[in-house]
């Protein structure tokens, strides 16, 4: 029997209190992001990145309260994606100044995106840090960020996310 764990099943009632957008404004940048549940009941990261006043990145990020995660292996995303690339990203505590991260790549429709725990990597200020990977013991944060080096538009539609 597979031990999996749902986190989120996003639905047209489902609340996004709990959900913030984290856009380079936060360093002058003019990059804008959006989070909402669209009419079919998925959540929609949208927006656009810009590349003025050094800026380059939006991100949606979800805490929550201390998730011990030891006995999962992966995460499953199932979304679906405009053809850019992402990054998904955890922090063991809400208060790290680091973030594991890992990217993923996506087609334009529906798939499931399948991440290794162990091989998500530290990160600070889109910089790898000389720390260990993710250990997999708990988690309070989880994220999805954009920031490719270029302005675009994305758009990126998320229906489930569980541990495995």
């Amino acid at each position: 029997m597979i031990n999996t764990l749902p986190l989120i099943n996003f639905t047209k009632q489902s609340t996004l209190s709990d959900w913030n957008v984290v856009n380079d404004g936060v360093m002058g940048g003019r990059s804008q992001g959006e989070f909402y549940i669209n009419q079919e009941g998925h959540a929609t990261f949208t927006g656009f990145v810009s590349l003025e006043n050094s800026g380059g990145f939006t991100s949606v990020r979800h805490r929550f309260q201390t998730l011990k995660t030891n006995t999962y292996d992966k995460i499953n995303i199932r979304l679906k994606g405009d053809g850019n690339r992402y990054q998904f990203r955890t922090k063991t505590f809400q208060s790290d100044r680091h973030a594991y991260i890992t990217y993923f790549e996506t087609t334009g429709e529906w798939q499931t995106i399948e991440i290794s725990l162990h091989a998500m990597y530290p990160t600070f200020r889109g910089q790898k840090i000389n720390l260990p990977n993710f250990a997999g013991e708990q988690m309070e944060e989880i994220a999805f960020l954009i920031a490719n080096k270029k302005a675009q538009n994305f758009r990126l539609e998320i229906d489930s996310i569980e541990l495995q």
